[in-house]
């Protein structure tokens, strides 16, 4: 595939075989970008020495980023009588039980980003499985879309809170912000997900459990980060 001028500009900034420090690789980011018609989302990537298909090393969570993702998150939440009002003056883009879940079942309507549910509804939310699950929209305990304090839920969601899994290769993806936040914010927003990672580390992995990290916008290169400074700092504190 042929890269256009501008993705060659910003390739020629970085070194391909270079392993850059958290400060030079945010300092960096700026100038990679590419798109002067939209604010590209910046992602982060970290390969992890786990294998996700044994359960006790499946690396998933949610972080709430100290800037934001500067995107819009759009939240539904299943829930009944004053659970309902909490999530609606939470700011929920949509709250119902069965009704919602006739929606999304007949309608195949799935315009959201993700889905809370109160505990005693999820026999109802699980007849979704099949619609919401592969879609990554299924209410979950482990990462807290799944609780009876639906108003604190909606807010987190709402003010820059990101779910994330380990993929097949253990690999993590996750969107850590907006190119127009400047280095300092994303590389804030990085180390809150990295810590949260380490934190999260199985018992059962062996070895170098952060492999690599990489960082790039959705149409720029991507910087490799010094995965040795992360774990040095992860060991000193």
């Amino acid at each position: 595939m042929a890269h256009g001028k501008k993705y060659r500009a910003a390739d020629s900034k970085i070194s391909r075989e270079k392993k850059y420090s958290m400060d030079e690789a945010f300092t960096l980011l700026p100038e990679m970008k590419i798109s002067a018609k939209f604010d590209e989302t910046v992602d982060l990537a970290i390969r992890l020495g786990v294998d996700p298909k044994h359960a006790d090393q499946m690396v998933r969570g949610a972080v709430n980023l100290p800037h934001g993702t500067g995107k819009t998150t759009r939240v539904v939440v299943f829930a009944k009588g004053d659970k309902a009002k909490e999530a609606q003056e939470a700011g929920a883009d949509a709250v119902g039980a069965e009704d919602l879940v006739e929606k999304i079942t007949k309608e195949n309507w799935l315009d959201f980003d993700s889905a809370v549910s109160t505990p005693d509804l999820m026999g109802l939310v699980g007849r979704l499985g099949r619609v919401l699950g592969p879609r990554g929209l299924m209410p979950n305990p482990k990462v807290g879309t799944v609780t009876f304090d639906v108003g604190k839920a909606v807010r987190e969601l709402k003010g820059g809170r990101v779910e994330f899994k380990a993929e097949k290769a253990g690999v993590v993806h996750a969107r850590i912000g907006k190119i127009s936040f400047g280095g300092d914010k994303l590389r804030d927003n990085a180390w809150a997900l990295l810590e949260l990672i380490q934190k999260l580390k199985p018992s059962t992995s062996k070895g170098n459990y952060m492999k690599s990290i990489a960082v790039s916008t959705t149409m720029s290169p991507s910087i490799k980060i010094d995965v040795n400074e992360i774990q040095a700092k992860f060991v000193t504190e």
